[in-house]
C-alpha cells in the first residue's frame, strides 16, 4: 500500500491560499514577502521530490503547475515521475506534453484505488479542494506541514470545516527555525 503525503505551506491561523504569489488573492505571495528566507526551512521540500515516487493533484493545481513546473529547476525531480490529476472535467487533449506521464482519475475511489498499487510515497500538492475531500475520505496518511508565523485571516485553508469524528495525528518530526518557521511532520492514527 502506498502513503499519501499531503504538502503545504501554512499560515498559523490555516490559511494555505496563494503562497507563491498566485493571483486572485489580497495576501498572495505571503511565504515569500513577509518572512525571511532560510533555505535549511525548505530542505524538507527537496527531500520530498528524492522519496516521491509520484504526484498527485487536482485539476486547479495541474493547470497552475503544469506551463512552469516541466522547465524549473527547482522542481526537476517532479519531472520525470508519474503524475495524477484528480479531475471530472480534465481531457487527454488538456494535459501537457513536456512533463512526463500523467494519468487522470475520476473519483476518490480512483485514489484510494492508485494507494492500493505496489510504489512508493505519493506526494499531494497545491490542491486545496481536493486535499479536504481526501482528507474527509481518510485517504491521507502523512501531513508535511509548513507553519509560518503570520495570521492572514480569510483565505482558503488546508483542513475542511465538515463536521466529523476526530482524527488523531502522531507528530513524527518538527523544527522551528530562527524566521519562526515551523516544520511538523504528522503521521494519521488509524
Amino acid at each position: 500500500m502506498r502513503t499519501l503525503i499531503s504538502t503545504a505551506f501554512l499560515s498559523l491561523d490555516g490559511v494555505a491560499e496563494a503562497p507563491g504569489g498566485e493571483p486572485g488573492y489580497r495576501n498572495s505571495g505571503w511565504t515569500f514577502k513577509d518572512v525571511e528566507f532560510l533555505p535549511e526551512a525548505f530542505d524538507i521540500k527537496g527531500r520530498e521530490q528524492e522519496e516521491a515516487t509520484a504526484m498527485l493533484m487536482g485539476r486547479v493545481s495541474y493547470e497552475a503547475f503544469s506551463p512552469v513546473w516541466p522547465g524549473m529547476e527547482d522542481f526537476a525531480g517532479y519531472k520525470v515521475m508519474p503524475k495524477y490529476v484528480v479531475s471530472t472535467t480534465l481531457t487527454e487533449d488538456n494535459l501537457v506534453s513536456n512533463w512526463g506521464e500523467t494519468t487522470i482519475l475520476r473519483s476518490l475511489d480512483d485514489v484510494a484505488a492508485l494507494k492500493e498499487t505496489e510504489g512508493g510515497p505519493v506526494i499531494v500538492h497545491g490542491s486545496l479542494s481536493l486535499n479536504q475531500a481526501l482528507s474527509d475520505a481518510g485517504l491521507i496518511d502523512r501531513y508535511h506541514l509548513l507553519v509560518f508565523p503570520l495570521l492572514l485571516g480569510a483565505g482558503k485553508r488546508l483542513f475542511s470545516a465538515t463536521d466529523k469524528d476526530t482524527q488523531k495525528l502522531k507528530l513524527v518530526e518538527h523544527e522551528v527555525y530562527a524566521n519562526g518557521l515551523q516544520k511538523n511532520v504528522f503521521d494519521v492514527v488509524r
